[in-house]
């Protein structure tokens, strides 16, 4: 499925407004680099999810900047993202997967034969849902087309037998491709491939982020039956395991049995995500009917709706077990609010403890930090304008484009001369 009518990227000219002239102008060189190439980018969910809002976000940009630029979304029946699901799962550390399941993996790779397009220059395949689909390139294809594999899970490195067998299976499509992205050398694996460590990031004029008036926060508060007189506690995120719901409701308990306060647990699911309904509905069975602790499932669209919830809270959270990146984490700095999160994967990346937020491992030590940051408003305050100016400086749209398309130079125009040779790059570190 070829995403169609995504709407245009604001001006250049207003990016400029916000990382800077000098940043735009050296981008718009690199861009020039590259005019003529054809790019293609594919997932596995149009809505929903951090890839899905990346790309949204990406493609008209890229185009913008006068590069050819598709989106393309595999297709595929509820029982193959069972599968995917499962192995995403399974890479971060959970039980399940088998390599039973990959005859069925492959069979419906196969019935997306031809999405990649044969007149494409660059390919960058998203996640390991799509990753098999370097398998059906011919020999003549794939001379004619530079792939990427871009990673965006939390990638476990334990080396138990089965992880070691699931991630062979893996091994044998990654190392096909001529480059892989990661976002925290965290995640890097030893394998013969070419590796490139590229931190996702936030558009910072999308409706999700771009500044609001504090009458649409209230009226956004009020639909939502949210009392705006008292402090404001919010996790944005997909009804996850991973993402941990119900251990923040166990910590907004301990927070709550010594200062008024309200939790706000808001996210959904992605047509990708079959589990989303049933970690939903146990999030909700924890909470019981606590009139302080607000649940909403809301539609993947709803980005205005989050945005206000974001800038209505006096604390945000992102207690993950396995995380990313967390670019709910990014949201929250950018909209100047201190943010307690998860000590894993790419979190740390974005929190410096004590400076622009916290980060926790348990349920007491998040309480800790929310019942601290609540009682030192001033304090909270100061974290939250240093958050803000560290996700202005590395975190945004047009640092992200400029990472993406300087990898893709490296391959069209740079020296990378050996699938044998394992390089990691990037000059943001």
């Amino acid at each position: 499925m070829k995403v169609k009518d995504l709407p245009p990227s604001p001006s250049l000219e207003k990016y400029s407004q916000i990382v800077g002239e000098e940043s735009i102008r050296r981008l718009e060189e690199l861009a020039d680099r590259l005019k003529g190439l054809k790019l293609q980018e594919i997932n596995s969910a149009r809505f929903g999810g951090g890839v899905a809002e990346l790309l949204s976000s990406y493609v008209p940009f890229v185009n913008m900047l006068g590069i050819d630029i598709q989106w393309n979304v595999m297709e595929a029946e509820p029982s193959f993202f069972k599968i995917t699901k499962t192995l995403h799962n399974f890479l971060q550390g959970r039980d399940g997967f088998s390599l039973s399941m990959a005859d069925d993996y492959r069979e419906t790779i196969r019935k997306n034969e031809g999405l990649i397009e044969e007149d494409c220059d660059v390919v960058t395949i998203h996640d390991p849902q799509p990753l098999g689909l370097i398998e059906l390139l011919t020999p003549e294809v794939y001379e004619k087309h530079k792939m990427i594999w871009r990673c965006h899970v939390h990638l476990e490195t334990v080396s138990s037998e089965r992880m070691v067998q699931i991630q062979e299976f893996m091994r044998s499509m990654v190392e096909r491709y001529h480059a892989n992205i990661f976002s925290t050398f965290q995640f890097l694996p030893l394998w013969l491939v070419p590796s490139f460590i590229i931190p996702p990031f936030i558009d910072p004029l999308s409706d999700k982020n771009r500044e609001l008036t504090a009458q649409e926060v209230g009226e956004t508060l009020e639909r939502y039956g949210i009392n705006s007189q008292k402090p404001l506690i919010t996790q944005v995120s997909r009804f996850d395991v991973f993402k941990n719901p119900i251990g923040v409701i166990k910590a907004f308990k301990l927070v709550r049995q010594k200062t008024p306060c309200q939790l706000l647990l808001v996210g959904g699911g992605a047509s990708d995500d079959p589990e989303y309904q049933q970690v939903l509905n146990d999030t909700r069975r924890v909470a019981g009917r606590n009139p302080e602790i607000h649940i909403l499932d809301l539609p993947p669209n709803s980005h205005r709706e989050i945005n206000a919830f974001q800038r209505a809270s006096q604390v945000i959270v992102q207690k993950s077990v396995k995380e990313g990146f967390g670019l709910t984490v990014t949201e929250g700095l950018w909209k100047g609010k201190p943010v307690v999160g998860g000590k894993v994967g790419g979190i740390p990346l974005q929190i410096r403890d004590g400076w622009n937020g916290f980060l926790v491992s348990t349920v007491e030590e998040a309480a800790e930090k929310i019942l601290y940051l609540l009682r030192h408003p001033k304090e909270a305050e100061e974290m939250g304008k240093k958050g803000r100016e560290f996700v202005a400086q590395n975190f945004l749209l047009p640092r992200g484009v400029k990472d993406h398309l300087a990898t893709i130079d490296q391959l069209i125009n740079g020296k990378i001369v050996s699938k044998e040779t394992i390089i990691s790059y990037h000059p943001w570190y």
